[in-house]
């Protein structure tokens, strides 16, 4: 039995934001080419950058991997959190689905990629660097 990797359109959440002294409202997702670290096949819609945070702080946002996405191997000067929503995500160190939580240390590297495709949270706290 073959197991099926929901499409993104069955995993993508329902985002609400708000400036400060503003009411929480629905914001539409509007996703980009991600080609940033050398990835190839990612998309991104932006929760919060770092010209808002500075240009060494923190940034999130909802990373989609179509199936065959790649990244070249990067640095994670601060942590980085993953949480994939959907689908699965693979590194050097294994195959994550949905539910699952990477946590990557300052000081580590990994070159992440999607053969099926995935949908992922990803929070920054420093800006990561190609290497």
């Amino acid at each position: 039995m073959t197991e099926t990797i929901p499409s993104a359109a069955d995993v993508i959440p329902a985002v609400f934001a708000a400036l400060p002294g503003q009411k929480i409202e629905h914001r539409p997702l509007s996703f980009r080419p991600l080609a940033s670290d050398g990835r190839v096949g990612a998309e991104i819609h932006e929760l919060y950058t770092t010209e808002e945070t500075g240009p060494d702080g923190p940034a999130a946002a909802l990373v989609r991997y179509l199936p065959g996405a790649t990244a070249k191997p990067h640095l994670h000067p601060g942590y980085e959190t993953i949480y994939v929503l959907g689908g699965e995500l693979e590194t050097d160190d294994g195959v994550f689905p949905a539910g699952s939580v990477l946590v990557m240390h300052p000081g580590s590297v990994h070159a992440p990629r999607s053969p099926r495709g995935c949908l992922t949270l990803v929070v920054w706290e420093q800006p990561v660097r190609t290497i």
